[in-house]
């Protein structure tokens, strides 16, 4: 049994019992809703500078295999449950939860009110918080989270990027067309795994470029496409994304998925804004506003697109969220340019969102569906 303490920005302490690695993790305290897919969770480059807690009350209990990461390593910062299971039974199994944050020198608490601190969360939105295992000095805890800088502050993107460029041929014999396979160079912001997988299956080669990548050698690879992949923190941070998509804008096509969507909105001149809380979670309504069809989607992200601001951009919203009606999609009335807030690859539940998004990527390069 090791003491642990989460400590909020507003004063809230709550005790626990700690679990993997000892010490301090700072960071957001963001929820999510889903049910399964903490491995995927924990290492979506996506949660970096943030402490993840699942609303779902019992976590851990298939074990964790590492056949779902989404990059090598785990990106969150802590991890908040009501209850870990410490036994897990799955085929594919190779070590449980505890072990899993231990390897990756991560802190965690169980036994905590997970379903108060998300009603709190939703009531006065997203704060900044600390997690310490090892000890339970909540004064301490709380001094650290007032003291830590704000996401909105943060530069995160340098920290889950590709260090150097790498090529990734497409999957031999699947693409379908009459023209020749088809090249396309990826932002990666903080990418994860499975939108490289729908591509690579799809017969796409991809060369996958770190954040910072100039413009001069993006065009140095003649890519057919650009693609602006998800990633952490505020999308006004990604300069260079943002300038890539500008210039290459009426050249080739262009499409993103969450952050990338938000920065190629914020290419064509709109806005964002951080949300209260943020959508996260395996069970978000998307409404199809040319299909006039709702898919239930999976997200994470805590920034979204102004739907004001699209007025004059060229920009046009494709999807909205049925919950709270935030922009979840765009596509330009002109140009071969569209995105989605949401995450088509991830597939909660349903394969119908991966379809949908993938097969208009190779529709817009010339290959047939």
């Amino acid at each position: 049994m090791m003491k642990a303490v989460l400590g909020l920005e507003d004063g809230t302490v709550i005790s626990g019992t700690g679990f993997g690695a000892e010490g301090t993790a700072c960071g957001e305290l963001v929820f999510t809703t889903q049910f399964t897919g903490y491995e995927e969770a924990l290492t979506d480059p996506s949660y970096k500078g943030q402490i993840l807690m699942f609303t779902y009350p019992l976590i851990g209990n298939y074990g964790v295999s590492g056949e779902r990461f989404q990059s090598d390593n785990i990106h969150a910062e802590g991890l908040v449950v009501r209850e870990t299971c410490k036994n897990p039974y799955h085929y594919k199994s190779t070590r449980c939860i505890h072990k899993f944050l231990e390897d990756e020198g991560k802190p965690g608490i169980e036994g905590v009110d997970s379903r108060m601190l998300t009603i709190r969360t939703r009531e006065r939105g997203t704060m900044r918080a600390a997690l310490i295992t090892g000890n339970d000095d909540g004064e301490e805890a709380v001094s650290v989270a007032r003291n830590f800088p704000q996401i909105t502050d943060e530069e995160l993107i340098s920290l889950v990027t590709c260090k150097e460029p790498r090529f990734i041929p497409g999957s031999d014999g699947t693409w379908k067309g009459s023209s020749k396979r088809k090249h396309a160079v990826v932002v990666d912001l903080g990418i994860k795994r499975n939108i490289i997988n729908n591509l690579h299956k799809r017969g796409i080669d991809l060369t996958i470029v770190p954040a910072t990548t100039k413009i001069t050698e993006i065009a140095s690879y003649e890519p057919d496409l650009l693609i602006v992949s998800n990633g952490p923190g505020d999308p006004e941070k990604a300069i260079e994304a943002i300038n890539a998509v500008k210039a290459f804008a009426g050249t080739i096509p262009i499409c993103g998925i969450c952050f990338g969507h938000q920065i190629i909105s914020l290419a064509m001149e709109a806005r964002t804004y951080k949300l209260k809380f943020g959508h996260r979670g395996g069970n978000q309504p998307v409404k199809d506003l040319v299909e006039n069809k709702v898919f239930i989607t999976s997200q994470n992200h805590g920034y979204a697109v102004d739907a004001d601001s699209l007025d004059g951009t060229g920009l046009y919203e494709s999807y909205i969220n049925a919950n709270d009606k935030t922009v979840e999609g765009v596509f330009h009335k002109n140009l071969d340019i569209f995105s989605v807030q949401f995450h088509p690859e991830a597939q909660a539940g349903p394969m119908d969102t991966e379809e949908m998004f993938f097969s208009k990527v190779v529709k817009v390069l010339g290959g047939e569906i």
